[in-house]
């Protein structure tokens, strides 16, 4: 284990999905509390680190409001659904602001590079459902000059812009609304996570001739598992336009609870994508188990320890963080 933890200090160790933030925990104070915050991140190598923007509760239930409320949102961030996206954003800059130059939002493709030479965490802003700008299109603008660099269309159900992949959703489409979204995300240079997506969703999404499209949270169908995971001809799309697709660490999408069943989607992943094309999106602090022997981020050595006992080094390197570097450095953009 030693050795492997020498190997996350020098590697590009990467994430691509954490809901950290709708829980309302200072993330510069280290927590016995969920998966995720600096001090765990630094302690565990974790380079760049996915946030998501979570404005919308389970399906069916609308208990968004509710659940802020348990979690002391102020009241006035709970209101609607672009009113709590603001103030997740807001919260992540105040934290990067007190972490003492350790972590900065990372909006450039320079950026991320120049974060990483100086030994800084980045963290990489997305939201979870494109219901949260409230259907006004002109709000993509905003968030992406807030910062944000990547949304889901949809999240746990069907919204105005598209399709769901939760049981019972009826595989709907992109409505008109979410083709000129998809159109304004194209234009604004922002990526499209597919996490949530509808077959019907993600064939509409695949056939835009622009777009960047990455998954930052999923298993793979192939490997078994849960409703939500991808198939095989998704993962060859995505790759085809130098996607990345990061496996999930949730038993429920996995069919098994062990890191050996991390690592059979890992491995079924890069058969069909290629190794420039799989990465890590644990979905940490989103409301789901890990496998066991991990209870937190810092376990996240043991994934590379069991992807090591049957891969090579640079093999591993790409699945741990490279991959996402590369996605990101080529997506982010400049200026």
């Amino acid at each position: 284990m030693g050795d492997v933890k020498e190997l996350h200090r020098q590697w590009c160790i990467a994430d691509g999905h954490a809901d950290s933030l709708m829980w309302n925990r200072d993330l510069c104070e280290r927590s016995t509390e969920g998966h995720v915050d600096f001090p765990r991140l630094r302690e565990a190598g974790v380079k760049l680190q996915c946030f998501t923007l979570v404005t919308r509760g389970f399906p069916f239930i609308g208990g968004f409001p509710l659940f802020a409320a348990w979690r002391k949102w102020p009241r006035e961030a709970r209101g609607g659904e672009w009113t709590r996206a603001l103030w997740q954003i807001e919260r992540l800059d105040a934290f990067c602001a007190r972490s003492g130059d350790t972590v900065r939002v990372a909006t450039t493709g320079a950026g991320l590079e120049d974060n990483l030479a100086n030994g800084r965490l980045s963290a990489v802003l997305g939201v979870e459902g494109g219901h949260a700008i409230e259907g006004q299109v002109d709000r993509l603008a905003e968030l992406h000059r807030r910062g944000v660099r990547f949304m889901g269309l949809t999240h746990l159900s069907n919204n105005d812009l598209g399709g769901s992949s939760f049981p019972m959703m009826g595989n709907r489409g992109l409505t008109p609304l979410g083709h000129q979204v998809m159109e304004e995300m194209a234009r604004l240079g922002l990526s499209v996570d597919v996490a949530h997506a509808s077959e019907q969703t993600l064939t509409d999404l695949f056939a835009h001739p622009t777009v960047r499209y990455f998954c930052s949270h999923t298993g793979v169908r192939a490997a078994g598992g849960g409703w939500r995971n991808l198939s095989d001809e998704a993962l060859r799309t995505i790759a085809q336009r130098g996607g990345v697709v990061s496996i999930i660490l949730a038993p429920v999408y996995l069919g098994g609870d062990t890191f050996d069943d991390v690592v059979r989607h890992v491995e079924h992943a890069v058969d069909i994508m290629g190794e420039e094309g799989v990465g890590v999106g644990s979905d940490y602090d989103g409301m789901v188990a890990l496998p066991r022997g991990m209870r937190d981020v810092t376990d996240l050595p043991r994934l590379t320890e069991a992807l090591l006992k049957r891969h090579p080094e640079s093999w591993v390197e790409r699945v741990m963080g490279g991959n996402l570097r590369r996605y990101f450095r080529e997506t982010l953009g400049g200026g």
